[in-house]
């Protein structure tokens, strides 16, 4: 059977970006900081030149494909993930390795390609070219503690990614539709497309990926890292199962679950990994609920959230590169020498904690609001009560140990212009949105009927910030961080699993060597046996005499008499 395409005269700004990734090798210099920089632009150029619809058909096999459709959630992910490129892009310029920049392009373009699928098959192939992506940002920190968390990464989302193709497979061979679009979790095709797409979301338990992996790539590489996979999976969510309640649940322990774990780190970077984790959680809580406002919310909270964790993650990331140190313990007082770096750390601490006039605060508060229009009670109370772990964790914990505690003796300066600058273009951003969140508001799937800024709001946001704050405060002397290490489930495949692995080889190995020496053993007495019935005297060559031969060929045929007659 022949294979069609049929395909508009529209420019993907997926493969504009995947084709950048694959020319930046061979520039160098200013033509390739001009690339780094114009190719994400570029792409962005494209994609908001596309106008609604399928752009691209292709016939494959009995089934319509749609590698391209753009719609106000496609368009709004896609706008993001190509901004986060080339702020990441400009932070990166100084970056040493080759690889990172071109890897992190093919990333984020596949993470593009995703959103702008319009088919389950479109879909699980990018989804699978970003593994490759992602995993390349890691191996480009060419460390070896980037390495051995390289091959975890990569063999988690393996798993994940045959999880995903078993659900997709599935759900094609069950409706014949290949179509992407929202689906309800009754089979066991849908609900392996789910634990695929939460897996990549960081649902625990299969979480540890993330802080496990994140914290070991370069200073910039993290960065990337943050933007795309988890962001990508909220996207799927909300175009594959939005109003699923189970998602309720799932996001509200990720919320905690991030927050307990984030408390007792002493790795910033770790710290902010498990962030993720706790944010995520918002948007997938907003996903369960499923009304118009919780959806609009959770695209603002990705959205906004891009934006203010790779701020953080740069000002860690410049942290990093400029003492080399990773541990809250060894750092401190570095507002004395950084301070710019420090001015954009906590402004993009405000605004994951949603402090009013940031970007967080007119996001998140979309989703808390839909929980309560929604009568959800217990639901809404979490959320609020989240707010505030919040606010501990990434709000105080990380920019008070990290630039303002006892001083460390460290006097970094502030990095490079690049890297300024990109921390500068997303400081502003969570300012601006926060204080003028039309634009954002424009760009959701949905009209947008909702006021953030009422007394009532900021009142209720600021009591649980200043309370929490002062709780922090209190119990500084129990928060303080020590040289310590937490343990997560990724105990299991680090540790446990290999340590299985070797005792189950060294039992597998006694017991295969007993049995060896058992068959062994047989052997040669069989064989000793039979040799002895070789001798004169033995079985084969003894004389026997006539009258006991005819009596066996006699019992022989009455045998055969009685089977034939039987039969």
């Amino acid at each position: 059977m022949s294979n069609t395409i049929g395909i508009s005269f529209f420019v993907h700004p997926a493969l504009v970006l995947i084709l950048g990734a694959m020319l930046l090798p061979l520039l160098r210099g200013t033509a390739r900081n001009s690339a780094v920089l114009g190719v994400p632009i570029l792409a962005l150029v494209a994609l908001w030149l596309l106008p609604e619809g399928k752009l691209w058909q292709v016939q494959w096999l009995d089934y319509t494909l749609a590698p391209l459709v753009v719609d106000k959630l496609s368009r709004l992910f896609a706008t993001i993930f190509l901004l986060m490129s080339a702020v990441g892009g400009l932070f990166a310029l100084g970056q040493t390795s080759k690889l990172e920049i071109p890897a992190a392009f093919l990333y984020a373009g596949s993470a593009v390609g995703v959103t702008l699928a319009g088919d389950l098959v479109t879909v699980f192939l990018f989804w699978e070219f970003m593994a490759v992506g992602s995993t390349l940002v890691l191996w480009s920190a060419g460390t070896p503690g980037a390495w051995s968390a390289s091959r975890r990464y990569v063999a988690v989302h393996l798993a994940g990614g045959v999880i995903l193709f078993a659900g997709v497979a599935g759900q094609i061979l069950a409706t014949g539709d290949v179509g992407f679009h929202a689906m309800q979790v009754d089979s066991l095709a849908t609900w392996l497309i789910l634990i695929g797409f939460l897996i990549n979301a960081g649902a625990p338990p299969l979480s540890a990926w993330l802080p496990d992996a994140y914290p070991e790539a370069s200073w910039s590489g993290t960065v990337f890292l943050s933007a795309f996979t988890t962001k990508t999976a909220v996207y799927v969510l909300l175009r594959g199962f939005p109003g699923n309640e189970i998602l309720i649940w799932v996001g509200l322990f990720m919320i905690f679950y991030g927050i307990v774990y984030a408390l007792l780190e002493n790795d910033m970077r770790r710290i902010l990994a498990y962030s993720i984790v706790n944010q995520v959680g918002f948007m997938v809580v907003g996903i369960g609920i499923g009304t118009e406002m919780a959806l609009n919310g959770a695209a603002a909270h990705a959205f906004s959230h891009i934006i203010y964790k790779a701020l953080l993650l740069m000002s860690a990331g410049a942290v990093l590169a400029a003492t080399g140190k990773r541990k809250c313990s060894e750092l401190g007082g570095l507002f004395h020498s950084m301070p710019l770096t420090t001015v954009c750390g906590t402004i993009g601490a405000l605004a994951i904690s949603s402090f009013p006039l940031t970007s967080g605060f007119v996001s998140k508060s979309m989703v808390t609001q839909a929980a309560a229009d929604g009568h959800l009670q217990m639901v809404w109370l979490l959320l609020a009560a989240a707010s505030a772990g919040v606010f501990l964790h990434a709000g105080i914990k990380f920019p008070w140990f990290v630039f303002f505690q006892k001083d460390s003796g460290l006097r970094p300066s502030d990095p490079a212009p690049s890297m300024r600058w990109a921390m500068l273009v997303f400081a502003f951003l969570c300012v601006a949105l926060g204080i003028w969140p039309d634009p954002l508001y424009a760009l959701l799937p949905y009209a947008v009927d909702y006021a953030p800024y009422t007394a009532a709001h900021v009142i209720t946001q600021l009591q649980l910030l200043l309370f929490s704050g002062l709780a922090f405060f209190v119990m500084l002397n129990y928060l303080k961080r020590t040289p310590t290490i937490t343990l997560d489930v990724d105990l299991l495949w680090r540790s446990v699993g290999p340590a299985m692995v070797r005792v189950s080889g060294h039992w597998l190995r006694v017991v295969s060597g007993g049995l060896s020496q058992s068959a062994s053993r047989g052997i040669v007495s069989v064989s000793q046996a039979l040799s002895r019935q070789r001798h004169p005297d033995g079985l084969l060559l003894r004389s026997w005499p006539t009258g006991s031969m005819a009596l066996w060929v006699m019992v022989m045929l009455l045998a055969y008499l009685a089977l034939y007659y039987l039969g």
